[in-house]
């Protein structure tokens, strides 16, 4: 079977045995705003990763589109939308085998270094624990120290290149 590069640009923290739910779990880097076509490429990616991917819920500020449900795998992911409940710049994404994970959304019109620093700083396992909306803030503001003290631990796992 020839080699076919993931289609979703991901880092996600390295598998701990730690309890407890961390404020990211990774990021993902998506192409465009159309989340229909987005959210399929990311959750054909990380079905086999984590098990189904059953619902997940956006806050669409950023979002041209807002799908009810999208089609993966051959099965049927539930999308929901809170506005006020969830961070603009995060995703949740569910499922019964492995539980919640949260990733950082880094909007596709960010340029490439700038991407790296927040896919690091999201992906990092050790550091002081940062929302998605703070990570977003510090790279927008230039204050790349806070995205350096979350990226001091062992780098995160790249699920695919960007």
């Amino acid at each position: 079977m020839p080699f076919r590069a993931p289609t979703a640009r991901l880092a996600l923290k390295p598998l701990s045995s730690s309890p407890g739910h961390v404020e990211l779990d990774g990021a993902w880097w998506p192409r465009s705003r159309d989340l229909t076509h987005e959210l399929a490429a990311l959750a054909d990616v990380l079905d086999p990763l984590w098990g189904r991917i059953t619902r997940i819920a956006v806050n669409p500020r950023y979002w041209s589109t807002s799908p009810r449900k999208i089609f993966v795998n051959g099965h049927v992911v539930k999308v929901g939308w809170f506005t006020s409940e969830q961070d603009p710049h995060k995703i949740l994404l569910l499922s019964y085998t492995a539980g919640r994970w949260d990733l950082l959304v880094i909007p596709p019109e960010t340029s490439a270094p700038s991407a790296a620093r927040l896919m690091a700083a999201a992906s990092a396992s050790t550091g002081p624990p940062l929302t998605a909306t703070a990570l977003m803030t510090a790279e927008q503001a230039g204050d790349t120290s806070s995205l350096h003290e979350a990226d001091t631990g062992r780098p995160g796992r790249l699920v695919s290149g960007m």
